[in-house]
């Protein structure tokens, strides 16, 4: 009976070892190639996303999130999840008429995704606030165009 778990132990390792040595190819390894991008480039997106609030189509805003992102909005307790809550949540936002400003702002880049987080400032035109508040966007080159894959929102919590 050892015998057998010993035998069973040794085919186990060898099963493990001969894993590690096979080429990448042999092993399933991505060959995935990835989209060069810029910090510029990805300054560029926050002026597409802010450009689409200006049409005051909510539809066009949310045509800059990947089908299967998460918006985690400032004035919302609701994550939006699917393309209608996004909408729902941008058809009230845009009522107000915002123009956002980036305040402060870093950028991470990796393999066909971007991270751009930081501060900005929304001016609105209909009431004339304007809100200071924190920021990420994480982009997802999906093989034609970046989109938005998670973004998240939410105002200063101290007051000057």
């Amino acid at each position: 009976m050892k015998l057998i778990g010993l035998f069973a132990l040794a085919a186990a390792l060898a099963g493990c070892a001969s894993q590690e040595t096979m080429p990448p190819a042999a092993q399933g390894a991505r060959t995935e190639s990835c989209k060069a991008v810029t910090e510029q480039e990805v300054a560029a997106l926050f002026d597409r996303w802010n450009q689409s609030l200006q049409t005051g189509d909510a539809h066009k805003v949310v045509a800059n999130y990947a089908e299967r992102s998460i918006l985690l909005p400032t004035v919302s307790n609701k994550p939006r999840l699917t393309p209608a809550e996004k909408e729902d949540y941008f058809h009230h936002f845009l009522a107000d008429r915002p123009t956002g400003k980036i305040d402060l702002r870093f950028v991470e880049l990796d393999c066909n995704t971007a991270f751009d987080a930081g501060l900005y400032t929304f001016t609105f035109a209909r009431t004339g606030a304007v809100v200071s508040g924190r920021y990420s966007y994480t982009y997802r080159w999906n093989g034609a165009e970046w989109l938005i894959t998670s973004h998240h929102s939410s105002a200063m919590p101290e007051k000057k």
